[in-house]
């Protein structure tokens, strides 16, 4: 006999959407729908909110598996290379950022994407709610490209991005770009920006007539690619996350996933 789905009453404790989202189970939004297609429960019933609160006196399970408790907040450094797909799964088939990390690593999110033609700094959470915070335009933290154009840009070209331009109806903030050098037929530039819209550089030099032809993300707010060999990760140091993002000496447990293997992708 099925269980009734579980009332949604006011409690004590944190919504599960939060809690679940904090532990790296999932986006918040992917929590959201994973509760409304009804595959998680609390203390054995199913539950039909994301709303619902839940304190570490609860018993959480997601498709059957429990959840137990978690990692403090991490954060990793991943020079993704061209040509990966930076979603848990392709409908094209084609190869993604989760599957080419190597096999100690947790269950990850990625902080932002980078498009298949795109390469550079990638960062990584093991924490949802981290990612959520690290990826608002009102966190103010830059992400910096190297940007490679085909001919010969001015800045009489680029003055419209620096002001702020709007692309089909949508409006970008101002952008700091800068020419490097020019380089045969092509020019490399600098090109800064703090939204973090879908395809925003590409689409803004599409916009003023500039074609791109390469592009590396070199820092995104505080963490610098540096030397780091395309294909690497690196782990941030404790120490530096919680001095960037603000938390805790220790931080208070939420929860995560029990019984999982050592490699776990998004």
């Amino acid at each position: 006999m099925s269980k009734e789905p579980q009332k949604d009453v006011a409690r004590p404790g944190e919504r599960i959407a939060k809690v679940l989202a904090r532990a790296g189970i999932a986006s918040r939004r992917e929590v959201e729908r994973m509760i409304e297609s009804g595959r998680v429960t609390v203390n054995g019933k199913k539950i039909s909110s994301p709303a619902l609160n839940i304190t570490t006196a609860d018993k959480v399970t997601v498709d059957g598996k429990s959840v137990g408790e978690p990692e403090p907040p991490r954060v990793w450094l991943y020079h993704k290379p061209l040509g990966l797909v930076t979603t848990e799964r392709d409908e094209k088939g084609r190869k993604t950022v989760f599957e080419s990390l190597p096999d100690n690593m947790p269950r990850v999110l990625s902080v932002g994407r980078l498009d298949i033609n795109s390469e550079g700094l990638l960062l990584l959470t093991n924490d949802g709610e981290m990612k959520r915070k690290m990826e608002l335009p009102s966190t103010g933290w830059l992400r910096r490209y190297r940007v490679r154009i085909k001919g010969r840009p001015t800045d009489d070209m680029l003055a419209p991005l620096r002001k702020g331009i709007v692309i089909d109806g949508e409006r970008f903030q101002p952008m700091e770009v800068t020419i490097d050098r020019q380089q045969g037929a092509n020019a490399w530039l600098t090109v800064a920006i703090r939204e973090g819209k879908n395809r925003e550089v590409r689409r803004a030099m599409d916009a003023v007539q500039l074609d791109v032809n390469r592009l590396i993300r070199i820092s995104y707010g505080p963490f610098q690619l540096g030397n780091l060999e395309a294909g690497a990760v690196e782990e941030v140091k404790q120490r530096v996350v919680r001095d960037q993002l603000g938390l805790r000496e220790n931080p208070k447990p939420t929860v995560q996933r029990k019984g999982q293997p050592t490699r776990r992708r998004q």
